[in-house]
């Protein structure tokens, strides 16, 4: 399943999703551990996990030769988010835990899997109509 023409178009606007869902991601957790929600704590929060983002759409392109909009690209996409990450966490000492692991996966793969297999689904039905 492809995308919409549009979003291949404007591959801009996928990473910009994905930028805003780990974000997203970020505040929730905040939030759920009652920290500040201020601009700079959410993105403090969210810097490994956007540069494992980065990273994952630079090796799907260097890859592929395409941007990362369908689903199996979205997997490496997730993968680098969530492993780059953590260890960029480890390596800040910002903390780690086996739980925020496994629910960061989660949460992560929901979110960044999920747009593209709906924006897919989506596609696919407004084509066979």
């Amino acid at each position: 399943m492809t995308p919409p023409a549009s979003l291949r178009r404007r591959p801009v606007v996928g990473f910009v999703v994905d930028a805003l869902l780990v974000v997203a991601f970020a505040a929730i957790g905040r939030a759920s551990h009652d920290e500040s929600l201020s601009l700079g704590g959410v993105l403090a929060t969210a810097s490994p996990f956007l540069v494992g983002t980065a990273m994952g759409w630079l090796v799907v392109h260097s890859r592929r030769g395409a941007w990362p909009l369908e689903v199996g690209p979205g997997i490496t996409v997730w993968f680098s988010t969530l492993v780059i990450g953590m260890l960029l966490r480890v390596a800040l000492q910002v903390g780690f835990a086996w739980a925020f692991l496994a629910v960061a996966a989660g949460v992560l793969a929901a979110f960044l899997v999920g747009w593209r297999a709906l924006v897919s689904r989506v596609g696919t039905r407004g084509t066979r109509e």
